[in-house]
């Protein structure tokens, strides 16, 4: 509430200004001088605060004293206080390098100096032409979603009053995809984990544990990072059910995530776990360093070679040339396909929703179980469907003749739907018929139309009974030819008016 008042050494004096102090749209106390008048004064605070108010709202531009403020405040600071304000959000740092590594990207590249410099036109020229260096649609959204972030959150802070990214829209990444993933079959992650038990180390990961790895990321859908974090203490493998476990500050979601486990799963994980014994809080597989005491390391690789030597070995197991050149023309086990796409690591949790789907999970389970907020994702992007189950699909619908056959009988040589009994032709229909002739060519002809029109109670040239759907302007012909005419000429019958027979 803004506050009228004087100046300490003008309270005893006549024909002296008052001032008020208010708040302005970003929460500043400000003080403006008023007039001589209080209630001038009073009218000009609940103007200035209600100016504030809408500010705040997006319902009006700034005035110039608001844009001239925004100009001096530096971008740099801003920026700072950015990144303090998502590590108190709890994000992670890996994250937050991301996100201010972009954002000083854009900013240097826009030459933004102040955040009132922050506009639509500089931010798209610079994303055009870092796609025109090769920067993908997807990547050039991901820097426009940092910086909309950003913008947003000056918004809220009261930095800025309108946020001006508000209208820039994200491109369509469908037409740049550069790299999609594609789900394993049955063979080829059988020939794969096969490949992985007897391969030597790869970044020293030994080959059984990049195959229980590989069978754990298929069957759990659990990402690169949520595997190494697993412990020991993690699983629960003689629960009913059994249950793998990820802490909130590991999982995507920042949330607990149990998953449950296929009983098979848990049996081969106990046998490993036997053999392997490792501590209780000793972490599995050590691939990610997001976790504490994990290193980075490139599963990417371990999977390419993992299917090489698979390939290879499926290749060498034909004797003719003739065998091998054929195998050699498939994407049979292919790192990358001939479509451009990838069986990486993270294509096993493609596998995993794709695998839900070809078992007849429903839509709602299956995207509990692979932890997505949307369906859409669920759905549109992991779950994958082959040249054989669009086969498998269509040759499930009925024949087409002989479905078409049960639901048309013949009359007359005339294919007309829906009717039990032949339909007579007669002189009086001729006008209906010529009408027609064009659909005789498709079996369905004027007098499945007559037999219908036989059944209705009105003209043939309404198409409703019902008058709220007819034009009002037919009403009174309507009525003249359904009610008055047949009451008129049952009472009075043949009338002759002018010499002329008006009888129906």
């Amino acid at each position: 509430m803004a506050s009228i008042y004087k100046r300490k050494q003008d309270r005893h004096k006549k024909r002296t200004c008052w001032f008020i102090g208010y708040k302005d749209h970003a929460g500043r106390q400000r003080t403006k001088k008023g007039f001589t008048d209080r209630t001038e004064t009073e009218r000009l605070a609940v103007k200035l605060e209600e100016n504030a108010k809408l500010i705040r709202q997006g319902l009006k531009e700034p005035d110039e004293e608001e844009r001239l403020e925004a100009k001096k405040v530096t971008i740099d600071k801003m920026v700072l206080k950015f990144k303090a304000y998502l590590e108190q959000r709890d994000v992670s740092p890996k994250q937050i390098s991301e996100t201010v590594s972009r954002l000083n990207k854009l900013i240097a590249g826009a030459k933004i100096q102040t955040i009132a410099a922050i506009n639509a036109d500089r931010v798209q020229v610079f994303l055009k032409e870092l796609r025109d260096g090769g920067l993908s649609k997807q990547t050039s959204n991901h820097y426009l979603r940092t910086i909309q972030q950003f913008a947003l959150w000056l918004v809220r802070t009261r930095k800025l009053p309108l946020n001006p990214l508000i209208e820039v829209r994200k491109l369509n990444t469908q037409t740049d995809r550069r790299h999609d993933r594609r789900p394993l079959g049955e063979e080829e992650f059988s020939r794969l984990i096969a490949a992985a038990e007897a391969g030597i180390p790869i970044e020293s990961i030994s080959g059984t544990d990049r195959a229980i790895m590989y069978v754990l990321a298929a069957w759990t859908g659990y990402r690169k990072s949520e595997l190494g974090s697993l412990t020991p203490a993690s699983l629960q493998l003689d629960a009913n059910p059994p249950t793998a476990t990820i802490e909130a500050s590991y999982s995507k979601r920042r949330r607990m995530d149990t998953q449950v486990l296929h009983p098979e799963l848990a049996r081969r994980l106990k046998l490993w776990l036997a053999d392997r014994k490792p501590a209780m809080n000793e972490i599995l597989f050590p691939v990610s360093g997001k976790i504490p005491g994990g290193v980075e390391r490139k599963t990417s690789k371990m999977m390419r070679l993992d299917l090489e030597a698979a390939r290879n070995q499926w290749i060498d197991e034909v004797k003719t040339a003739e065998e091998k050149a054929d195998r050699e023309r498939t994407d049979f086990l292919k790192y990358e396909d001939s479509r451009g796409k990838f069986a990486d690591f993270h294509a096993n949790r493609h596998t995993f929703i794709t695998n839900l789907s070809r078992a007849k999970v429903s839509p709602k389970v299956a995207q509990e179980l692979a932890r997505h907020s949307d369906i859409r994702l669920t759905l549109g992007i992991y779950t994958h469907t082959d040249l054989t189950e669009k086969q498998n699909a269509v040759d499930a619908l009925p024949k087409p003749w002989e479905y078409i056959g049960s639901k048309l009988e013949t009359s007359n040589g005339v294919l007309c739907p829906q009717t039990s009994q032949p339909v007579e032709t007669s002189s009086a229909k001729a006008s209906v018929i010529e009408s027609s002739e064009l659909l005789a060519d498709s079996g369905v002809v004027a007098t499945c139309r007559e037999e219908s029109l036989e059944k209705s109670n009105t003209p043939i040239w309404v198409r409703t009974r019902n008058l709220r759907f007819r034009r009002p302007m037919l009403y009174p012909i309507e009525l003249w030819v359904r009610v008055i005419s047949p009451m008129f000429y049952r009472l009075l019958g043949s009338v002759e008016l002018g010499g002329c027979d008006i009888s129906p």
